[in-house]
């Protein structure tokens, strides 16, 4: 009985641990930012710095981009965003590669 009752309470707290955790969000870009790039004006300088494969290419950077190459077998897609090329999984838009220069 007692090593049930432990069994029981291990998996509460488990579980209330991972109720708590924060999820990943895609952080999208400042208020200022977004409203520049709203009315046209470019990106900022550094703003390839800041991608890397793995994360997720904001909404707002996706938008401004021209899709070079439509989706592969792997649901893969190629995009140019002002003179740099991403590679990203289509639906998730999370970078695969970063190509610089223009194809």
């Amino acid at each position: 009985m007692k090593t049930a009752i432990f069994v029981l309470c291990s998996a509460a707290l488990l579980f209330s641990q991972l109720a708590h955790a924060k999820p990943d969000q895609d952080k999208g870009l400042p208020p200022g930012l977004a409203k520049k790039l709203d009315n046209g004006q470019p990106l900022p300088p550094g703003w390839q710095k800041k991608l890397s494969p793995g994360q997720l290419l904001a909404e707002e950077y996706y938008r401004r981009g021209r899709v070079i190459s439509r989706p592969n077998t792997d649901g893969i897609i190629t995009v140019q965003v002002e003179g740099t090329i991403i590679e990203l999984f289509e639906h998730s838009r999370e970078i695969v590669r970063i190509l610089d220069g223009k194809r």
